[in-house]
C-alpha cells in the first residue's frame, strides 16, 4: 500500500488497520495506541472488531490505553496477549457521563506482550530525584513474604523507580483531535518499550502524537489513520516538524 506521507522518521498510511496489517514490510519494536473505546454514540466511537488479533500477529509488545470497562468487556479481544502492567494516567481535568459517579479524571494505559517476558524489550523506567538522602527500607507485609530491616544513603537521590500513576496534563483546549494524548504520557512508554532508533506502531494514529513523541525520544513511527481528514492534518504537523502544540507536556 502506498504511505500518505513518509519522511525521515515516520510513514503515514490512510485505512482500516486490519486491512493494511500484518505487513512484511512493517515490523515494529512495539505498539503504542489508542483505539476507539466504544463507549459512547459518537460517530468516531466504534469498536473495531478483531483488531487486538492483527496487532498481536504484527508486534510481541503493546501499550493500549483505554478503560477499566473497555478491557473487562473485550477482555476476548485480548487472548492473544499477556498482561504485564498498566499505568494510570491522572489528567489535570476530565469527563463525567453520569452525574451520581465520581468525576473521571484518569485513563488506564496497559502494556501487554506475547512469547517469553525476558525476550521482550522492557527498558527500567526511572526518574530523577537530586536531593541526597538517606533511604531507609521497610519490612514488607507477611503476604509479600519476609525481608529484613535494612538503609542506604543515596548519594543523589536517585535514579528511582517511576510511579505507577502519572499526572500530565492533557490536551483540553489545545486538542486537533478528539482523544489526543500529550507528548508527557506517551514518551515514557515508547522509551520503556522501544530500543532508542527502534520503531513505533500506531495502528490509530489520531493527531499523531505518537510519531511526534517517537521523534522527540530518538525512535521512528508506522501511522494508521482511517479518517483522512486526520492524515492530512498528520502530515501538515510532521512536515513542519514542530514541538507538540502548547509546547513540551
Amino acid at each position: 500500500m502506498t504511505p500518505y506521507y513518509v519522511d525521515d522518521t515516520a510513514t503515514l498510511y490512510c485505512g482500516d488497520m486490519r486491512e493494511i496489517l500484518p505487513a512484511p514490510d512493517i515490523a515494529p519494536d512495539c505498539i503504542v495506541t489508542d483505539p476507539p473505546y466504544g463507549e459512547t454514540k459518537l460517530e468516531w466511537d466504534r469498536w473495531p472488531d478483531g483488531w487486538p488479533a492483527v496487532a498481536a500477529a504484527t508486534a510481541a509488545s503493546m501499550w493500549c490505553f483505554g478503560s477499566l470497562r473497555m478491557f473487562m468487556d473485550r477482555r476476548d479481544d485480548f487472548a492473544a496477549w499477556k498482561l504485564s502492567q498498566d499505568v494510570v494516567w491522572e489528567k489535570h481535568n476530565g469527563s463525567s457521563f453520569a452525574n451520581d459517579r465520581f468525576k473521571r479524571v484518569h485513563e488506564i494505559a496497559a502494556h501487554w506482550y506475547r512469547g517469553t517476558w525476558s525476550e521482550v524489550y522492557h527498558h527500567t523506567p526511572k526518574t530523577a530525584d537530586a536531593t541526597r538522602r538517606a533511604v531507609r527500607r521497610k519490612p514488607r507485609p507477611p503476604h509479600l513474604g519476609e525481608i529484613g530491616r535494612g538503609s542506604y544513603t543515596s548519594e543523589d537521590g536517585g535514579p528511582r523507580l517511576m510511579r505507577s500513576v502519572l499526572q500530565v496534563r492533557s490536551m483540553h483546549g489545545r486538542a486537533i483531535h478528539p482523544t489526543e494524548k500529550p507528548q508527557g504520557i506517551l514518551g515514557p512508554l515508547i522509551e520503556y518499550a522501544c530500543p532508542p532508533g527502534g520503531l513505533v506502531l500506531d495502528p490509530f494514529a489520531g493527531s499523531g502524537s505518537t510519531a511526534v513523541a517517537a521523534r522527540l525520544s530518538g525512535r521512528r513511527a508506522v501511522l494508521i489513520e482511517g479518517d483522512e481528514r486526520y492524515c492530512e492534518t498528520i502530515a501538515r504537523r510532521l512536515a513542519q516538524n514542530v514541538l507538540p502544540l502548547g509546547g513540551p507536556s
